[in-house]
């Protein structure tokens, strides 16, 4: 990497990155490594685990550049950060038990939050992270201290509240208050899939994969009628769709 950011023959693209622009990259990076991992591809996972990896090179490389820290420095930052979290296991600590162990672990945490002057319960919460994933760790962070609904059942007739209010939204034709509501109605699916113990993204990722092998088979239907997708009509294709579902559940 400090060849190819060398000002002296280096790669011109590589010389002109920063962190911004390379920013984008590691995410999709990131998801790269995860779409490997979900289709359990070790090859693939192996190139994308690399992959990532540069990615914190570069960004480690473009640090160095401005004196901030190294790769050696990252690395350290890490390994401290995992001993120091682990007193069970570096240290002499005893936990009682897994829960313990939990509690333990957000109590140190919340202790470097507040070295780092973030003492607010919902401080550090990246506000890059994917918005189902974040409003799941919101509402985390906001169960450990007591605000939370008792138990999914009232999370869910919550959820039939924000969809009776984005119902009026839509008959009135004000998009922009029903902006509002699809967002009320996304965050609260987010958090019915804490109480459920559910990974929103995980369970859309399923759906999205159901949908695409079920239009696939509408798709293919179609074409045995000499037929493409703008050619039908949504009856038509309604039809396969139902054909679709029945042959999955055969």
């Amino acid at each position: 990497m400090a060849k190819l950011r060398d000002p002296d023959g280096g790669c011109p693209w590589d010389l002109e990155q920063t962190f911004a622009t390379i920013a984008p990259y590691t995410v999709e990076e990131a998801y790269e490594v995860a779409d490997a991992i979900e289709r359990n591809d070790l090859p693939e996972l192996k190139e994308e685990l690399g992959d990532l990896l540069l990615q914190v090179v570069f960004h480690a490389r473009m640090a160095e550049e401005q004196g901030a820290f190294d790769l050696k420095d990252v690395a350290a930052a890490i390994s401290d950060k995992m001993i120091r979290r682990h007193p069970h296991v570096f240290g002499d600590h005893a936990y009682e038990d897994l829960s313990a162990q939990v509690a333990g672990w957000e109590q140190l945490k919340a202790q470097e939050r507040q070295a780092k002057a973030k003492i607010g319960v919902l401080d550090d919460v990246p506000t890059g992270l994917p918005a189902l994933t974040r409003a799941v760790k919101l509402t985390k962070r906001a169960a450990r201290v007591g605000f939370d609904w008792p138990t999914a059942t009232e999370v869910l007739a919550k959820l039939r509240e924000e969809t009776e209010e984005i119902a009026v939204e839509i008959e009135a034709g004000d998009m922009a208050k029903a902006r509002q509501e699809l967002g009320d109605i996304l965050f609260v699916c987010a958090n019915l899939a804490r109480k459920l113990d559910v990974d929103p993204e995980d369970a859309l990722r399923a759906t999205n994969a159901k949908f695409t092998r079920r239009f696939a088979f509408v798709e293919a239907g179609l074409a045995e009628r000499g037929k493409t997708p703008d050619q039908s009509d949504l009856a038509e294709m309604d039809a396969l769709w139902n054909d679709a579902k029945a042959a999955e559940k055969a």
